[in-house]
Formats: C-alpha cells, sequence, structure tokens
C-alpha cells in the first residue's frame, strides 16, 4: 500500500523483493487543474535540477494522447510509451537520455484511444512504474491537466503530488478542483504547491493564502480532516522562460543564472530536503 496514498494501487511489493540493495525512487506526480500553466516546462527543469544535484531522475510523460513533453526537449523518439503499451517495442527501448542529465520516457501524442482509461493502460502504466523504480532516485510523472480518469490514474501512482498553478483566476479556480477531488477521491492529505509566473514580491503567498482558505472552509470542513497545502515555492515572470520554450531548449542549460533558473533550483532542493 502506498503510504501517501493509501488508494493508490501497491506498486512496491514485486520490486522491493527483486531488488532489495536499492530503495524505490521517490515518486512525484506533476499535475494542474488547467493547460498553459507551465507544468510540463516546470517538470523538466526541476528534472534537470535535481540531476545537478546528484540525483537519478526519470521523467515519465503521462500526458497521455497529448504529449508535449517530446516538443519541450527537442527531442524526436523512434520508440515511445505508446509503442511499449501496443507491445511493439520493449522498455528499455523507450527510455532515451534528455538535455539536463535525467532520463525521459516519452509518450506519444494524437493518440485518441488514450482519451479514456482503458485496463490495458493501466496495468501497463502500473508495470512499468515497477520496472524503472528500482533504478532511479526520483520518477517525475508529468501528467495531463484537469481531473480526467486518466490524469487522476496517473496522479494516483504517486507518492506525492505537486500541484502548478498561476495567478490568474481561471488557474486558481481549476487549482482548488484539483486539490478537491485528490483529497475526497484519493485520500490526499498533503500537496505541494508550485505557484507559476508571479508578477511581483509575495504574490505567490497571496496565491497561496486564497487557496488555503478555500480548502480550509470547504473540502476539509467536508471531510472532517486537515488536508494541509504546502508552498514549496514560486517561479517569477522571466523573459528568459519564453525564449528557453520557443527555442525548445531546458532554461537550466539556455539561461542557467536567471531568475527563474535558481528559482528551480530551490525547488529541487526543497524536495530533496
Amino acid at each position: 500500500m502506498n503510504a501517501a496514498n493509501p488508494n493508490a494501487p501497491n506498486t512496491t511489493g514485486h520490486v522491493s523483493a527483486t531488488n532489495t540493495k536499492r530503495a524505490l525512487a521517490h515518486t512525484l506526480a506533476v499535475t494542474s487543474g488547467k493547460g498553459g500553466v507551465g507544468k510540463t516546462f516546470v517538470t523538466a527543469n526541476l528534472a534537470a535540477a535535481l540531476a545537478s544535484l546528484g540525483q537519478r531522475v526519470l521523467v515519465l510523460d503521462a500526458d497521455l494522447g497529448l504529449a508535449n513533453l517530446d516538443v519541450v526537449l527537442n527531442l524526436h523518439p523512434k520508440v515511445t510509451m505508446h509503442d511499449v503499451i501496443t507491445g511493439t517495442a520493449v522498455l528499455v527501448d523507450a527510455i532515451v537520455p534528455a538535455p539536463g542529465g535525467f532520463d525521459v520516457l516519452l509518450a506519444g501524442s494524437g493518440l485518441v484511444e488514450y482519451s479514456r482509461l482503458t485496463p490495458e493502460v493501466r496495468d501497463k502504466l502500473l508495470e512499468i512504474l515497477e520496472t524503472v523504480r528500482p533504478r532511479y532516485d526520483w520518477v517525475l510523472l508529468d501528467t495531463g491537466a484537469g481531473i480526467s480518469d486518466v490524469v487522476l490514474f496517473s496522479v494516483s501512482l504517486a507518492e506525492q503530488v505537486l500541484v502548478v498553478a498561476t495567478p490568474e483566476p481561471t488557474s486558481l479556480t481549476d487549482a482548488y478542483a484539483t486539490i478537491k477531488v485528490l483529497a475526497t477521491q484519493q485520500h490526499r492529505r498533503v500537496l505541494r504547491l508550485v505557484v507559476n509566473q508571479t508578477s511581483k514580491m509575495g504574490e505567490a503567498k497571496t496565491v497561496h493564502a486564497q487557496l488555503k482558505q478555500v480548502v480550509d472552509k470547504y473540502v476539509n470542513q467536508a471531510l472532517g480532516a486537515v488536508v494541509r497545502l504546502d508552498l514549496l515555492g514560486e517561479i517569477r515572470s522571466d523573459v528568459a522562460v519564453r525564449e528557453s520554450v520557443l527555442r525548445r531548449q531546458l532554461l537550466l542549460e539556455a539561461v542557467p543564472g536567471c531568475a527563474a533558473a535558481q528559482a528551480v533550483k530551490i525547488l529541487a532542493a526543497r524536495l530533496i530536503e
């Protein structure tokens, strides 16, 4: 049973029996209530920051069907997770090195069959995660946005959840909806928040306080339990971010000294702590 998520599938038993010398990787789902908040940007650069701290990292592209991690990293894989799921390729051939010193398992994009969760996809994702966890220190799951069954199952595979939001009202509304669903359906009691694209000092704390207030008022009271929302940090709006995205480069490689890159490094250090 997943200690962080009692309702999550048990993905540890078989692997730990076959690999007792190495602890299983930490699993972190990076998710968001809506698209366009920079979730994949955060995931990719956070992976690079963790790798720079000596961690062995795999990013699993769990945004099945609408994947864009390959675009962000400017990778053109010959084998994807789609090939592994359908049995036309083996897992080892689908895991490729990415810029930034980490590995990625990319999903195929534009695949309608992944718009709904099937038992075959569910079982294969479980099998993939079981296989890779002994090989890494961190496995980051770059999930889709929203609360579809595919997204929620991907999140359920992770011990920890990082919600990415921006200060925009629509992002906050959707972030709250995501937190509420994860708290009620998956019994999450601790979630972390990154506020992206902030424009002024203290804005992330304001966003965190607003979300915490509604969670305390509506979710905690309804559940009769405490759901803790921890602010992991913020990433300020930075012209270097847009330029790196347009160039399909990791920010930590393109402009490692910029404020946004330094903020991501702080996030990584706090995760390890």
